[in-house]
């Protein structure tokens, strides 16, 4: 079972920024499509972000189209996710999930079979 470790949340004030890092030893040995996913208190679990297995293919949800980057370092066996202009809509714990294998980047849970324990980020003056 994948290990997937997720770090970087935290209080940033509106406008501000914050990468999320998701890292896993198994993402330097093998080929990993990685998701992003949010979910808000009292709201249902929602894709924000993913990247294909061969990081040619990503996805961004309209609501954070523009603001937020998904990335790659198959060195470092990272993916991470550059959110800029945070806004307080944007509160929430943000999981990364993978699925192992030539995988196209699909937003939809059910893809995914590894999971993180989330990370809080906060948007708040």
């Amino acid at each position: 079972q994948l290990q997937i470790v997720e770090s970087g949340g935290g209080l940033v004030q509106p406008g501000g920024s914050l990468r999320l890092s998701c890292a896993a030893s198994g993402f330097t040995s093998d080929y990993y499509a990685i998701g992003w996913f949010r979910q808000a208190p009292g709201k249902e679990r929602e894709g924000v972000s993913c990247i294909s297995s061969s990081d040619e293919d990503t996805y961004y949800a309209d609501s954070v189209k523009g603001r937020f980057t998904i990335s790659r370092d198959n060195a470092r066996g990272t993916v991470f996710l550059q959110m800029n202009s945070l806004k307080p809509e944007d509160t929430a714990i943000y999981y990364c999930a993978a699925v192992k294998g030539f995988r196209l980047c699909v937003p939809w849970e059910y893809e995914y079979d590894n999971w993180g324990q989330g990370t809080q980020v906060t948007v708040s003056s």
